[in-house]
């Protein structure tokens, strides 16, 4: 549980690292997003899952 919670404490310092340190790219990306088709969309998502997945067992092992 305590690496579950780590692993959301992290997530949350770099979702708001983005807000603080680029407020103008994330609206940027924002207004972008509708225009992006759904699969790229769904494809940057699996590949971005399975890369955490690597890292994870990579500095777990």
């Amino acid at each position: 549980m305590q690496d579950f919670l780590t692993g959301i404490a992290f997530f949350l310092i770099i979702e708001g690292l983005v807000y603080a340190l680029a407020p103008r790219f994330l609206v940027e990306m924002a207004r972008l997003l509708p225009t992006v088709p759904e699969r790229q969309l769904r494809i940057f998502g699996l590949g971005a899952v399975v890369l955490g997945v690597v890292l994870v067992w990579f500095v777990r092992r």
